[in-house]
């Protein structure tokens, strides 16, 4: 398979001038730059945590479960406002999200050195928000779990980011 033939994950239909983010950001050079796909009505994003990702010895920041789950779940809410829409993600106006509320229960330690998998459904969809649900599976075991509440970004704040302007 060719680049041009892969899958595009939802941050890649993001407007430039949102793609700064630390977790999600495909323009943040220090970031996490998670991608994340659409597998049946599910949302999948893979993720593996690097050594320094570190809380105790063998287990993950909680920070970074939370900032996983987090950006998973404003690019959920754009895939299933777009969907909710009948409309494809690189369609006019842009449909971008941001965190209204973060709520994160760990449930158990999420070791290091193996891959996490974020699976997501949105449960709530409107026109200025998207309630989302996310798992956190390290080894076939839940480790977290989340729900994000996704506000949309207005047009004209997206204007203004286009521009230069700031919100």
């Amino acid at each position: 398979m060719s680049a041009s033939d892969e899958p595009k994950a939802f941050q890649d239909y993001y407007p430039t001038a949102t793609q700064h983010c630390y977790g999600c950001g495909a323009r943040n050079p220090d970031g996490y730059r998670i991608r994340s796909f659409a597998e049946g009505d599910e949302a999948v994003c893979r993720f593996t945590p690097e050594p320094f990702h570190t809380a105790v010895p063998g287990a993950v920041y909680g920070g970074l479960i939370a900032s996983l789950i987090d950006c998973h779940g404003t690019g959920t809410a754009a895939w299933e406002a777009y969907r909710a829409a009948g409309r494809p993600m690189d369609s006019d106006p842009p449909l971008r999200f941001v965190t209204g509320s973060l709520r994160v229960s760990y449930r158990k330690p999420t070791p290091l050195g193996v891959e996490l998998v974020l699976r997501a459904r949105a449960t709530e969809v409107s026109d200025r928000k998207v309630r989302v649900a996310v798992v956190v599976v390290a080894e076939g075991v839940v480790t977290a779990e989340g729900e994000v509440v996704a506000v949309r970004i207005p047009e004209a704040w997206l204007e203004s980011l286009a521009t230069g302007a700031g919100p």
